[in-house]
């Protein structure tokens, strides 16, 4: 974090936004951030993650499980598992194998304890035409019998860029790039205007316009405080790579779902990861190529 940025506090951030966008626009574009007083008032005045020193983040963790338990009526841990060292997390997907089912989806929103009304995910599977990557032209709603005659199916995620636009749009910096790759998002500081989701060229964030719903029974309780922790109303969110699981040594939710195989997960800087093969062995594409993005989010054929 900059020392431009210490000290910030959204308090002021959003003082300021509203004074260049007027009262009317602003208020509108953030009124779900305080509908349903899901957000208190210490939450919101809490510090940037990166300014959180041990103590502060014990009592953050701490409080975030409590009111887990008086909303959602389910105990839960809530960790904050940091980046490996030497460790840069890469996804590949081999579209010869994927065969559009959709489990990956499902994975998804279980392990992320997504509101189970609207159901949503952080992945969608596009039904292409042969002979195109162009993302644009894929279909997410097709509800046939899977793999269907001259289709190829392509999952799309957060593509975790080195370079996202995303990063540099967010007005409070609640959303960065970690050392192991990872592109995050504190909850807890994000202003809910959506100006990465408007950034991002892969269509790969989400909003919460209203207060998640899911059964205490559905709940994942291994959460992390920068991934699968419930979200509040009004803010953004993305695939995390399901950092509460991968720095711990596991694999994302959706690889281990995949019923074909076609997903590869792993340390690029690994010369002996699976993902490292794909990468020296395979022609590989990265979607949007020519925006500069620089994704870690790898496409492949077998032929």
């Amino acid at each position: 974090m900059t020392d431009q940025a210490k000290g910030i506090s959204r308090r002021r951030v959003i003082k300021g936004l509203g004074a260049t966008l007027g009262a009317a626009a602003f208020g509108a574009a953030l009124s779900p951030l305080f509908q349903g007083g899901f957000m208190s008032a210490k939450e919101l005045m809490q510090r940037h993650y990166k300014e959180l020193s041990p103590e502060d983040k014990k009592e953050v963790l701490e409080r975030l499980q409590a009111d887990a338990k008086e909303t959602f009526g389910r105990d839960v841990t809530i960790a904050d598992p940091r980046p490996r060292p030497k460790t840069k997390f890469v996804y590949a997907i081999n579209l010869s194998l994927c065969n559009g089912s959709g489990k990956c989806v499902e994975a998804c929103h279980k392990e992320n304890n997504h509101d189970r009304i609207t159901k949503q995910s952080y992945i969608r599977v596009l039904e292409m035409p042969k002979g195109t990557m162009d993302m644009e032209r894929g279909n997410t709603t097709y509800n046939h019998t899977v793999p269907a005659k001259d289709k190829f199916y392509m999952p799309v995620q957060c593509q975790q860029c080195d370079e996202p636009p995303c990063v540099d749009v967010c007005p409070v910096q609640a959303t960065w790039k970690e050392k192991d790759g990872i592109v995050v998002v504190d909850y807890n500081w994000c202003i809910g205007c959506r100006y990465c989701m408007a950034a991002c060229p892969y269509h790969a964030r989400r909003f919460n316009w209203k207060k998640p719903y899911i059964p205490p029974e559905d709940i994942n309780p291994n959460q992390g405080y920068l991934s699968n922790r419930v979200r509040q109303q009004g803010v953004v969110e993305k695939c995390h790579y399901c950092l509460h699981r991968t720095r711990e040594g596991r694999l994302p939710a959706c690889l281990e779902a995949c019923p074909t195989g076609a997903r590869v997960f792993g340390n690029f800087l690994d010369p002996k990861s699976s993902v490292r093969w794909v990468f020296e062995n395979k022609r590989v594409y990265v979607l949007k190529e020519e925006l500069g993005t620089k994704p870690s989010f790898f496409y492949f054929f077998d032929k």
